[in-house]
């Protein structure tokens, strides 16, 4: 983005509450139609979100279905920060990640947060 402003969505929900997990990703594309540059890191179940096929399994009304959320924030180039140690506590890895997501380590979530101009929690 042009401005360099940049916020950061952090999610760590997934079924136990689809309006939060949801959310991040309204946010996110709202971000992009106002040139701000969003992030979203996925932490605990939230890294569900990360993973192809599952944000199928998410809808909560009167948000448009996850999946098109998520695959919008995609196409806009929306990157999907994966805590590792989550990740591999609910036993998937590289392979199972949509293209968008990237596994990272406590010190790049803390480069993203500490670089944000905002940062949300969900």
């Amino acid at each position: 983005m042009d401005n360099n402003e940049k916020i950061v969505y952090v999610a760590t929900h997934f079924k136990d509450s689809p309006e939060k997990a949801i959310i991040p990703f309204v946010l996110a594309n709202a971000s992009y139609a106002m040139d701000v540059d969003p992030v979203i890191i996925v932490q605990g179940e939230g890294v569900n979100l990360a993973v192809k096929g599952k944000t199928a399994e998410i809808n909560h009304a009167p948000f448009d279905p996850l999946e098109k959320l998520a695959a919008s924030y995609a196409e806009m180039g929306g990157q999907l920060l994966v805590c590792s140690p989550c990740l591999k506590a609910r036993g998937f890895d590289e392979k199972d990640l949509v293209p968008n997501a990237r596994i990272v380590g406590a010190a790049k979530v803390i480069e993203e947060i500490t670089s944000a101009k905002t940062v949300l929690s969900y």
